[in-house]
């Protein structure tokens, strides 16, 4: 997960009451006793001491292996994965002809196999199911694939900048030149803004070699469970899971038969139903496939010359006479994803029959038809079809409605509240809702600071102030009305004295809830957040809200669980060997004192009994949304305002989450002793501990 600039005080005081309690996150409800607020600033550090070790233990017991060890390391663990296959569902690893990632493969299959062992020692820890969970330095399948898909919407989200500026010089250029803007004009402009962000990403990760899986597998991929969506065929491929960004079958090539003697190759491992052809047939569980081939590239699906049987057309042929399981992902047509279709794993299927045919067209086409193995998770594909179909148009189809907006008609878009948990029914009580921060009168606000000289809209970064304090670049593309790049050590805004107005993109986070949030009621967690939208990665979701408070005001009260301690000045200093954030930033003035002592936060958000939606957003140890320092009004990074912005992308009805940041252990009570509270998110990673 990202690392937080901005931690948050909770304890579990305020779970006493179940009835009075209505935001605490992550938690079972039930659960009682007090504690003194929990200041992490100690535990914060010894966990990033613990990494570091842990990494160069680790680094020390690489460079320990000799060429001997390495063999006899990649034999145990072929063993070892041999051992855990359950059923006729393999998971042996093999490299297709080396052409994947740039790899020339040689005649004695010397190349495939140094794949194999440089791919099997960087994932020793999860190719046998999850790792030790909670153990420092370690991470399971499914925090690799979801920093992977991170890396790889970051990437994207930085060549949509470089195209969105490209495309605001050519119209500059145009403008200058005062040329009419004719048909050619108009096409040549068009062709150039159709470049594909997504593809120049997945060249720079292979370039990199961030990808996760260069060596293709039989079976299912570590960390992508059945129901698992991708928003474009780019993030499957930087995950391992499908190596194509455009074709419909993925399979190992002959180039890999020495590393695989056991098989006879080619072999199928997956494929993509996404009616790329005109013959295909889809009965849910009963999957009638059309081979590769033949069909117009212009997207028309019609067939224009006949199929052959090789390559992948072989492959499945092939994994049918040798029982191999194939991977099977189905594409629906989505207006959210940016290339037009969401793709869903559906699980593995077996090639039960395949055979030649005149198609629809009248050219040869061969048909497979794939059965789905037994044993796995319901079909989730008609869910993911018929998703927007689970979300009501209006509030008189929400079932379990018991507050029509808790905001009062505050925000823009109203919040419902729903609970089909509680017999009777009860709503959200116990605070009031602002849309706005509140000061407390012994908080003094920091003067409004110097605004850029822009027009209209902040356009170059060149000559404007603000995209200066952000390291000479705009933090936000224009994309989906804006969105976050990456997350930053702090991110400058315009503010009330700069030239541009409401519609620039330097004032993403101040433009107040975009998305229809509704909060509902969970049997063990309290209240909770969803959206029924989908939220693109980078994208705001809504600001933390209550009262701004000095934090020695509220060390005395440790029945508030609602306290946002803002140390984003300490993050930045790196104060307390904390991790910094990546990008660069000019520094205020403010950053220049010459201070190495961490004396904590001196200011907090306090949203005990004031507050806004922000406060029912629930701990998860694997969470979709991360916290950002914001400054628009001021530059005062002490007085930050904190955002919430999603780290995924975010489907519909999916529950909101980020992470409270506990280390396990820090929190004490009264009596010296530590306090221990179970964490309920439910994801692949928990710690079972909230603290």
């Amino acid at each position: 997960m990202v690392g937080h600039s901005v931690k948050v005080m909770k304890n579990d005081a305020a779970v006493e009451n179940v009835s009075t309690v209505h935001g605490s996150g992550g938690f079972d409800t039930q659960a009682t006793g007090t504690c003194s607020p929990a200041r992490r600033m100690s535990a914060r550090i010894q966990k990033n001491e613990k990494n570091k070790a842990a990494i160069r233990l680790r680094q020390q017991e690489e460079e320990s292996l000799t060429k001997t060890e390495k063999s006899m390391k990649k034999q145990r663990l072929d063993y070892n994965k041999k051992k855990g296959i359950s059923g006729n569902v393999q998971t042996q690893v093999v490299q297709d002809e080396g052409k994947q990632n740039g790899v020339a493969s040689n005649s004695n299959g010397c190349t495939e196999h140094k794949a194999i062992v440089k791919y099997e020692e960087k994932r020793e820890e999860i190719e046998n199911g999850s790792t030790c969970k909670g153990q420092v330095g370690e991470k399971s399948a499914y925090a690799m694939v979801t920093d992977t898909i991170r890396a790889f919407n970051q990437h994207y989200l930085h060549f949509v900048q470089e195209e969105e500026t490209r495309c605001k010089k050519d119209e500059a250029d145009q403008k200058k030149t005062k040329k009419s803007n004719s048909k050619k004009q108009d096409a040549v402009e068009e062709k150039g803004k159709a470049k594909r962000p997504d593809l120049k990403a997945l060249t720079k990760m292979k370039l990199s070699n961030t990808t996760l899986c260069p060596p293709k597998r039989i079976g299912s991929i570590p960390g992508v469970d059945v129901g698992h969506q991708f928003f474009s065929r780019c993030e499957m491929v930087v995950v391992g899971f499908h190596n194509h960004w455009l074709c419909g079958i993925d399979y190992i090539g002959l180039g890999a038969q020495k590393v695989y003697p056991e098989y006879k190759l080619p072999i199928t491992v997956a494929i993509v139903l996404s009616g790329q052809y005109e013959d295909d047939l889809d009965n849910s569980e009963d999957v009638v496939y059309t081979g590769q081939g033949g069909n117009n590239l212009l997207g028309d699906k019609r067939q224009i010359s006949d199929q052959v049987m090789k390559r992948g057309n072989l492959g499945l042929k092939n994994c049918m006479e040798q029982d191999v399981p194939v991977r099977v992902i189905r594409g629906h047509q989505s207006s959210s994803s940016y290339v037009g279709k969401v793709y869903t794993y559906d699980g593995l299927y077996k090639v039960v029959k395949y055979w030649a045919e005149k198609g629809v067209s009248g050219f040869t086409v061969y048909k497979f038809r794939l059965k789905r193995m037994e044993g796995q998770p319901s079909l989730v594909t008609e869910q993911v079809y018929f998703h927007k179909g689970r979300i009501p148009n209006s509030m008189s189809e929400l079932r379990g409605m018991v507050c029509e907006d808790i905001s009062g008609g505050l925000e823009n878009i109203p919040i419902p509240a729903t609970n089909l948990v509680d017999d009777p029914p009860i709503p959200p009580t116990g605070y009031t809702y602002i849309k706005s921060i509140k000061v407390s009168k012994n908080v003094v606000v920091p003067r409004s600071g110097s605004g850029c000289n822009c027009k209209g809209s902040c356009v170059d970064p060149r000559s404007c102030a603000c995209a200066r304090l952000n390291g000479s670049d705009f933090p936000y593309v224009h994309r989906d009305g804006g969105r976050l790049i990456e997350p930053k050590a702090v991110v400058f805004e315009c503010g009330p004295n700069c030239g541009c107005g409401s519609a620039c993109v330097n004032r993403t986070s101040q433009k107040g809830l975009r998305y229809r949030l509704e909060v509902f009621r969970t049997p063990k967690k309290g209240w909770a957040v969803r959206s029924w939208d989908y939220i693109p990665s980078g994208a705001p979701v809504c600001e933390y809200i209550g009262i701004l408070k000095k934090t020695d005001d509220v060390d005395s009260n440790p029945e508030n669980n609602y306290i946002f301690d803002i140390d984003c000045l300490q993050t930045m200093k790196g104060i307390g060997q904390r991790e910094r954030r990546v990008g660069e930033v000019a520094m205020p003035s403010l950053l220049d004192k010459d201070d190495d002592k961490d004396s904590g936060p001196e200011f907090c958000i306090d949203a005990g009994g004031t507050g806004n939606v922000a406060r029912f957003i629930n701990h998860s140890c694997q969470p979709n949304l991360f916290v950002q320092c914001v400054l628009s009004v001021h530059h005062d990074i002490t007085q930050a305002r904190i955002i919430l912005f999603a780290a995924d992308n975010i489907p519909p009805l999916k529950e909101l989450t980020y992470d409270y940041g506990y280390e396990l252990d820090s929190v004490h009570g009264p009596d010296g002793k530590v306090k221990q509270l179970a964490c309920y998110c439910g994801a692949p990673d928990c710690r079972k501990r909230l603290f």
